[in-house]
C-alpha cells in the first residue's frame, strides 16, 4: 500500500529555551524543534524531553494528530486551539515519557511542501509516510531509548499509528489509540450524517418520510464515491451535497485512500503482547462507542496486551468533558497515566 520513501530520512535538532529552575543533578526539562525530511518535504516538530539524568536514555511517545489541517498542537487554527497533543505531551511529561508532535501535511511551519503545487495529489499514505519519518526521527534522539518507543494517536491519527506499528523498527512497545477511527471513512461519515439527519427528523425539520429518502440517497452517494460514478445530489440536503461534491473534488485522492483502510484489518499486524489502549468517550458524537466494538474484538484475536478499551463517561471527541471544556477530563488523565505506567 505504500510506495517507498522519495528520499532520505533526516533528522536534526535545534535547542530552544529551557526552564529557569533545574533539580540539581539532573537535566532540566525543554523542548527544541525537530525537523526531518520525506518525499521532498521538509516536516517540523516540537521535541519535548522532561526532567532526567544525564546520559539516561527516556521512553518516547510519537504524537499523531486527528484528521484535517490539524497542527503538532492538535489545533486548526483560528477555528478551533482545543491544543490536545501538547496537554497529552503534558500529561506523558509527568511520567518521563519524551514526546515528538510534528505539523502533518497542510499545517503549521511544514505546510503542503512538495503537494504545494498540486495538493490534489496528497493522499492518506503520504501522511503515514510522514509519519514513520517522524518515528525514525524520534528514535534517533539522543535522549530517546529505542525500544521504549510508543504511538499515541487521536482520532484518524489513531488509525494512522496502528498502520505504524506493523512496520516501523523497531516494534512500538506501546499503542495508544484515543477516540480512534476504527471504522472505514465512508462508514464513518455516514453514520455521522444518519445521526444529524435523525436528530433534524427529531425536531421536526424533516418528516420520517423525508429522513428515509435523505438516508437512501447518502447510501447512494458513498457507493458512487466507492465507484468512481458521479454523485446525485438531488435528494440531499444543501450541506450534505455540497459535503459530497468536495469528496469528488481536488480531497477524492485522500478520501478514497483513507476509506481503503479497514482499521480491524490491522491490528494483525501487532506483535503480540504490544500493550494497546483504546479510549472512547460516550459523549464523543463524531466517534461512538460502537465503532470500536470490531477493533477492539480484533486487538483481542491479535493478542495485544493491557489495559485495552476504556470507556470515558461524559467524555467528548476531543477529549473534554462537561467540567473541563478546555483540558484533558479526568478519565484521560487516567487512562493515558494507567498507559504510560502499564
Amino acid at each position: 500500500m505504500f510506495r517507498h520513501l522519495a528520499a532520505a530520512l533526516m533528522a536534526l535538532a535545534v535547542g530552544t529555551a529551557t526552564p529557569a529552575e533545574a533539580t540539581p543533578g539532573l537535566v532540566p526539562a525543554a523542548d527544541r524543534e525537530v525537523v526531518f525530511t520525506v518525499g521532498g518535504t521538509t516536516s517540523y516538530g516540537t521535541l519535548h524531553v522532561p526532567e532526567h539524568r544525564a546520559g539516561q536514555r527516556l521512553r518516547a511517545a510519537l504524537l499523531l494528530p486527528g484528521s484535517g489541517p490539524t497542527d503538532r498542537d492538535g489545533n486548526q487554527p483560528p477555528a478551533s486551539s482545543p491544543d490536545t497533543l501538547a496537554q497529552v505531551a503534558d500529561t506523558l511529561d509527568g511520567d518521563g515519557v519524551a514526546t515528538l508532535r510534528f505539523d502533518k501535511y497542510g499545517t503549521g511551519r511544514t505546510g503542503l511542501g512538495a503537494y504545494q503545487d498540486h495538493p490534489e495529489r496528497l493522499d492518506y499514505p503520504a501522511f503515514v509516510r510522514q509519519a514513520r519519518a517522524a518515528y525514525a526521527s524520534l528514535r534517533d534522539q539522543p535522549e530517546t531509548d529505542p525500544h521504549g518507543l510508543l504511538l499515541v494517536g487521536h482520532s484518524e491519527g489513531a488509525m494512522t499509528g496502528l498502520l505504524l506499528s506493523g512496520n516501523v523498527r523497531p516494534r512500538p512497545a506501546g499503542l495508544a489509540l484515543l477516540q480512534p477511527q476504527a471504522i472505514r471513512l465512508l462508514d464513518l461519515v455516514t453514520l455521522q450524517l444518519k445521526a444529524q439527519v435523525a436528530e433534524a427528523t427529531r425536531q421536526g425539520q424533516f418528516t420520517p418520510e423525508q429522513q428515509r429518502v435523505v438516508n437512501t440517497a447518502i447510501d447512494a452517494a458513498v457507493t458512487s464515491l466507492r465507484e468512481h460514478r458521479p454523485i446525485v445530489t438531488t435528494d440531499l440536503p444543501p450541506a450534505i451535497a455540497q459535503l459530497f461534491e468536495a469528496f469528488q473534488g481536488p480531497n477524492a485522492r485522500f478520501v478514497l485512500s483513507d476509506d481503503a483502510v479497514y482499521p480491524p484489518d490491522t491490528a494483525a499486524a501487532l506483535r503480540p503482547g504490544t500493550k494497546v489502549l483504546l479510549t472512547c468517550g460516550t459523549n464523543d458524537a463524531q466517534v461512538p462507542c460502537v465503532t470500536t466494538n470490531a477493533l477492539t474484538t480484533a486487538l483481542r484475536h491479535a493478542h495485544a496486551g493491557g489495559p485495552g478499551r476504556v470507556m470515558l463517561p461524559g467524555v467528548d471527541h476531543l477529549l473534554h468533558d462537561a467540567d473541563h471544556p478546555d483540558t484533558l477530563a479526568p478519565p484521560v488523565l487516567d487512562s493515558l497515566r494507567r498507559f504510560a505506567r502499564h
